[in-house]
């Protein structure tokens, strides 16, 4: 993991006093807050994107439900 570093944001000032609230109940800093929950975040988001990836190969490769061979249409309709 690269060095941290870092970030400014800009936030309506009611939204900072009930997350410094929030941080002292989670005894963390605001700023602990806020990296917990983007790293929260973007870990969600990459195993997203990895289900998605097995789920789309899965899907082209298929599954085997069992069972054996199935009988042709004329064996099934005989006259």
């Amino acid at each position: 993991m690269a060095g941290k570093r870092n970030l400014t944001i800009q936030l309506d000032a009611e939204i900072i006093r009930k997350a410094r609230i929030l941080a002292v109940e989670q005894d963390l800093s605001i700023s602990g807050l806020v990296a917990r929950e983007l790293e929260r975040l973007v870990g969600d988001q990459e195993r997203y994107q990895a289900a998605r990836r097995r789920a789309l190969v899965d899907l082209e490769t298929g599954f085997h439900l069992g069972g054996g061979v199935l009988p042709r249409r004329d064996e099934l309709h005989e006259r």
